[in-house]
């Protein structure tokens, strides 16, 4: 009998490793010259709550996400000048972070999937 196959959100080490990546990924934004402006005057510790919310969700755990939708979201980002190459360093990042945590390479190029799903949405294009 074959089980179903574990989520994303399992694989990564659920709740706490979604949590301890994200904390690790936002100091390495913050300290990125590419994007790091864009976080200025913003709540760091609602963004980050969001965050862990958000990629929860997007890796297949408990849902219980309610901040706006992709588009909605960074909309004032783009207005800002957002493009292409800031997405590009926040998936880099994001890597980074999980290879930093010992995730699997095929496991990083999965949320890298996830999160290139969403480029076009946060670009609004």
């Amino acid at each position: 009998m074959n089980l179903p196959a574990k989520s994303l959100f399992d694989r990564l080490g659920g709740t706490n490793a979604v949590n301890a990546a994200v904390d690790i990924f936002y100091r390495k934004v913050l300290s990125d010259d590419r994007i790091a402006h864009f976080f200025d005057n913003v709540d760091m510790d609602g963004q980050v709550a969001k965050q862990k919310a958000f990629l929860t969700m997007a890796f297949g755990g408990p849902n219980s996400y309610t901040g706006l939708d992709m588009r909605k979201g960074h909309k004032h980002l783009v207005a800002r000048g957002l493009n292409d190459s800031h997405v590009d360093a926040v998936v880099e990042l994001l890597g980074a972070t999980l290879k930093e945590l010992g995730v699997s390479d095929s496991d990083i190029a999965e949320v890298a999937k996830i999160a290139n799903s969403v480029r076009d949405d946060v670009l609004d294009r």
